[in-house]
């Protein structure tokens, strides 16, 4: 705007000497060169002042470019004049040392960095890429050190309090505030890793050997085997549970003789607690039952979960058959077992199958005489979820039975439910003639 003071309104711009026109002796033509060369170094300098002052003005904060011009245009014009010329020259020369190459950093410096640090930082899925990262972070801080060292030892930094505003370099970074960085870390990992290796039991190697026991046994096991149901043909109500329930019942003893036989065995020996102290055995075994609880809830889900995908609507492969009948009595037509009875039985399995393995002792009540037992209870999410899911599925696969037991009761209905002993009796009772009869 108008009210603005610009920088052609602070300097004027140079005015060149006018033309000679008329003839001028030697003596006049050397004092004329002489202003002449004068002349251009002023309008040079003028020039050098116009760019500084333009510099000056752009770093300037916004509360000092308001009003009257800034303390440097108040300065007399020779002061004036020499401050710009350093500063343009300071500038200048910075530039040119910046431009020059600088040593780069040896790699034998980056690998005896990376040999310090421990190989079990080094190890992990993302480590490459954060060495790439670090590494790169290096070098960039080693070269900005390595300019600012040119610098300091080539230039002089002139003391202009504006330049500051000039320069591009951030101070050196300063230690986090509220940091203690007095003592080392090592002493309380160390303390906190043995805190850890003597009261985790899961860590003891007898707590290895039961779990490869449990991995042995129970891999490739379940408590019913569903993978021939469809094979077997239709099956009625009674021979599903009654199967389910043998399944359960042999598989209980196969396990209480292999598998858990070999887990009392493993605590029957002396070794199996080296290293545990007195105090800590109650821990200890209480770790031990929480272990073959775990096991023995993960058989119980699997064998579930197994059971609920013979019935999983986008693979109709494996869907058991069951037979029905349908049935007259008592002038009612209906299917034996009913379709109640049918989903009762088909959730029958699910609770056969969580039943099982609920008397097993704890290692510890073998081995003092006691009776607590291991909890092997299924999960209550999982049961809840197969029996859902099995309700849904028995459901959707009936609605067919029900449709052709609403054809039959549709078309025959009236034959079983008095109807049509009723329109029989109306009849005769009307005493028609023999034509009628007929």
């Amino acid at each position: 705007t108008s009210n603005k003071r610009t920088l052609r309104t602070l300097f004027r711009p140079a005015a060149l000497p006018p033309p000679v026109i008329s003839e001028t002796s030697p003596s006049q033509k050397k004092l004329l060169a002489y202003h002449k060369d004068k002349e251009q170094q002023e309008v040079l300098y003028q020039l050098l002042i116009d760019r500084a002052l333009e510099v000056y003005y752009i770093t300037m904060d916004e509360k000092d470019r308001r009003g009257a011009a800034p303390p440097i245009a108040e300065l007399p014009s020779t002061v004036r004049m020499h401050f710009f010329i350093i500063l343009a020259e300071y500038l200048y020369m910075k530039k040119r040392v910046q431009r020059n190459p600088m040593i780069p950093i040896q790699p034998q410096w980056l690998r005896s960095m990376l040999a310090l640090v421990p190989q079990s930082l080094m190890e992990g899925r993302d480590r490459q890429l954060l060495t790439e990262e670090l590494l790169k972070e290096v070098v960039r801080d080693y070269e900005k050190s390595m300019e600012r060292c040119v610098l300091r030892r080539i230039l002089v930094k002139p003391d202009i309090k504006e330049l500051d505003k000039l320069e591009e370099e951030a101070p050196l970074p300063l230690l986090p505030l509220g940091l203690d960085f007095s003592s080392t870390w090592h002493n309380s990992y160390v303390k906190a890793k043995q805190q850890i290796i003597s009261t985790l039991h899961i860590l003891h190697p007898t707590m290895k050997a039961l779990l490869d026991f449990g991995y042995t046994a129970f891999f490739n096991f379940l408590l019913v085997d569903f993978s021939s149901s469809r094979l077997k043909g239709p099956v009625d109500c009674r021979s599903l549970k009654t199967d389910a329930s043998l399944s359960c019942s042999k598989a209980e003893e196969e396990i209480m003789s292999t598998w858990y036989q070999r887990v009392v065995g493993l605590f029957s020996q002396s070794e199996a607690l080296d290293g545990v102290k007195l105090d800590q055995l109650e821990s200890f075994y209480n770790c031990v039952a929480v272990l073959m609880s775990n096991q023995l809830k993960g058989l119980l889900g699997r064998t579930t979960e197994d059971f609920v995908k013979l019935f999983d609507p986008e693979d109709r492969s494996r869907l058991p058959l069951f037979k029905m009948d349908l049935t007259y009595d008592e002038n009612r037509m209906e299917f034996y077992p009913s379709l109640q009875d049918l989903e009762e039985a088909i959730l029958f399995v699910v609770d056969c199958i969580g039943q099982t393995l609920q008397n097993v002792q704890t290692v510890r009540a073998w081995l003092t005489g006691g009776t607590a037992t291991v909890d092997a209870e299924l999960p209550a999410h999982i049961a809840q979820w197969a029996k859902s899911t099995l309700q849904k599925s028995i459901r959707d696969n009936l609605e067919g039975p029900k449709e052709h037991f609403k054809g039959y009761v549709e078309s025959y209905g009236w034959l079983v439910d008095g109807t049509a002993e009723e329109r029989i009796n109306r009849f005769i009772a009307e005493q028609p003639s023999f034509d009628e009869y007929t």
